[in-house]
């Protein structure tokens, strides 16, 4: 199943990933709903190492977090404008990848043991999490990288 690749829409950026995700998030918050127009993003997270451009050179744009006030670089495709992944200044060694993307999406596991939910404290209305995944309101970690302690639902969790 390994390599996984993925691109953007017109076919210019294409990547490559050799290894499973070290986890994978669902992120909720603005950021997330306006950088995809959806309710948040699924962003496998993957060592910096085992990510490789095969084809294409993105553009970056630099946002500052709102939640750690470091930059995260979001790559894209000058050309039509698909986001595939992101960069992070807290993080120099990982890479996030837009899980959309790929050429086969739902490639990688997306369980309790490797996921987790985040920024639930920003989800629309009509947003749904399974029961048994970690889940955090906010970020899953203070701002110095402290891992907080995530509320596990017993049952499907709707924000209304």
């Amino acid at each position: 199943m390994l390599p996984q690749t993925g691109g953007c829409l017109c076919g210019a950026l294409r990547f490559q990933v050799k290894s499973d995700p070290l986890w994978v998030t669902a992120c909720f918050c603005k950021f997330c709903q306006r950088a995809t127009g959806a309710l948040g993003m699924v962003e496998p997270i993957f060592d910096l190492d085992d990510f490789a451009l095969i084809q294409g050179t993105p553009r970056c744009y630099t946002h500052i977090s709102a939640g750690s006030g470091q930059e995260v670089l979001v790559h894209f495709c000058d050309n039509c404008g698909t986001k595939t992944h992101l960069t992070f200044a807290r993080w120099p060694d990982r890479l996030g990848v837009y899980g959309g993307v790929f050429d086969t999406p739902d490639w990688f596991e997306f369980s309790p043991e490797n996921s987790k939910y985040i920024f639930l404290d920003s989800a629309t209305r009509g947003t749904l999490v399974p029961a048994g995944f970690k889940t955090y309101g906010e970020h899953a970690a203070d701002a110095d990288g402290t891992p907080l302690e995530p509320m596990i639902p017993h049952d499907i969790l709707h924000i209304r």
